[in-house]
């Protein structure tokens, strides 16, 4: 039976069988070592002689266990036989068993299969499994309902822009932006609680460390709402659940990245301030003045929130009715009932109140200057009646490159596509 490098100090003294990759081999002469990685961590193996086997070789190995303090978890095994089941080729693309830091991000990303072996970089993708998990878990806890939809439309439903195109036989369709047409008709179905974990894709002709073009999106939608208000009470609830499972799952990922996770009882104590505040923050943790958000107000905005709150996030809602979506329900004062979530000076989430009235709908179509013929699916949902609700986004790799404070969300894509890289 296969024993994980983990198991090792509850069986010193036992003989057992590991399995795993060559990370480091180190030849002393009249002794070796070699560090075995397997998916529990890593174990030092002792060898009479130097192995015939090279690094990043998968090897299965039998021996005795037995106390080292020394060593990695303080036990070594001390091989009496080895096996080679797939060896490794000598010109390796990628220093697997060197620090990250060291090399610059194309590299990373120009030799991914490769790349994500390095045990810093694939701890990335154990702590996003965990964010995944925690987000689904705990909307289910609230009777919300996964779904999974298209991701192939045949027009857009936020006006058409940033769609990629596909052939699809004789016809041209798009990637999906969004689940919000189909969030929105389960709500009016009568599931009224539903998410989905899926991508999304934006056209867009972006080159920075905050923008990819495709992406996992954490979708929301939730009936019988009162304001956007309800739903960041939600998303509350939502990353507390997020930050307590990293912090119970994942410390040794976070160690590799010398990160933390807010307090999540903290998270009840994000502030919420409207846009309009929003600008006069920024304006004054600046000194100038402001009259749009950047990127530079956003970390202003994160850090004022922890000066006050303890947090590094804020909620920012009533954003001009022109920055939104045609569907997002309209508030005074040419206001919206929307709202951005930003987290250690990122936007990592937009969502809002929709609208659900046929009537004010068809409305709000002529004041954005958008073909009703070409929504005639969407505006079904709301001309046989459907209920007063909400939603949100939430984008997976943002979420996860703040939380490890990566340098680009790119680093937070498994395989991330922009606008020059479609490969591996």
């Amino acid at each position: 039976m296969r024993t994980l490098v983990s198991e090792l100090p509850g069986v010193v003294g036992s003989t057992v069988t590991l399995s795993g990759w060559v990370h480091r081999i180190r030849d002393l002469g009249g002794v070796s070592f070699v560090v075995l990685r397997d998916r529990s961590g890593m174990g030092q193996l002792v060898f009479d002689a130097k192995p015939d086997v090279t690094v990043e070789s998968v090897i299965e190995v039998h021996g005795s266990v037995a106390a080292n303090e020394k060593a990695p978890g303080g036990v070594e095994v001390r091989v009496q036989s080895m096996r080679v089941v797939s060896p490794a080729a000598l010109d390796l693309p990628f220093p697997v068993n060197q620090d990250p830091g060291k090399t610059s991000l194309e590299s990373i990303l120009d030799n991914r299969m490769i790349a994500l072996r390095n045990p810093s970089i694939l701890s990335i993708f154990r702590l996003q499994s965990t964010i995944l998990r925690c987000f689904a878990e705990y909307l289910r806890g609230l009777d919300f309902t996964e779904i999974k939809t298209s991701k192939l439309i045949g027009t857009g439903t936020e006006g058409g822009t940033g769609l990629f195109s596909v052939d699809y036989f004789d016809t041209k369709v798009y990637l999906t932006q969004s689940p919000q047409i189909y969030k929105q008709t389960m709500i009016a179905a009568g599931l009224e609680r539903v998410f989905e974990i899926g991508p999304a894709y934006r056209a867009e002709k972006h080159d920075t460390p905050r923008h990819i073009n495709e992406f996992i999106s954490l979708d929301v939608e939730m009936a019988f709402i009162e304001s956007e208000q309800d739903l960041m009470d939600l998303e509350t609830g939502i990353l507390a659940a997020i930050f307590a499972g990293v912090r119970a799952s994942n410390q040794k990922d976070l160690d590799a990245w010398k990160a933390t996770v807010p307090d999540p009882e903290l998270c009840a104590r994000i502030p919420r301030v409207s846009h309009d505040e929003a600008k006069e923050i920024v304006s004054k943790e600046t000194g100038k003045k402001v009259y749009e958000i950047s990127p530079e107000g956003e970390r202003a905005l994160c850090d004022w929130a922890m000066k006050t709150a303890g947090v590094e996030a804020v909620f920012v809602f009533a954003y001009p009715r022109k920055s939104r979506p045609f569907y997002t329900y309209p508030a005074e004062n040419n206001r919206t009932k929307s709202f951005d979530l930003l987290f250690r000076g990122l936007e990592v989430t937009s969502g809002s109140m929709r609208i659900n009235r046929y009537d004010m709908l068809m409305e709000n179509l002529q004041a954005f200057d958008l073909n009703p013929e070409g929504l005639k699916d969407y505006l079904s949902i709301f001309k046989y009646g459907c209920p007063p609700h909400g939603g949100f986004a939430i984008g997976m790799e943002r979420l996860t490159q703040k939380i490890l404070g990566l340098a680009s969300v790119k680093e937070a894509t498994l395989f991330p596509r922009d606008r020059k890289r479609t490969r591996p």
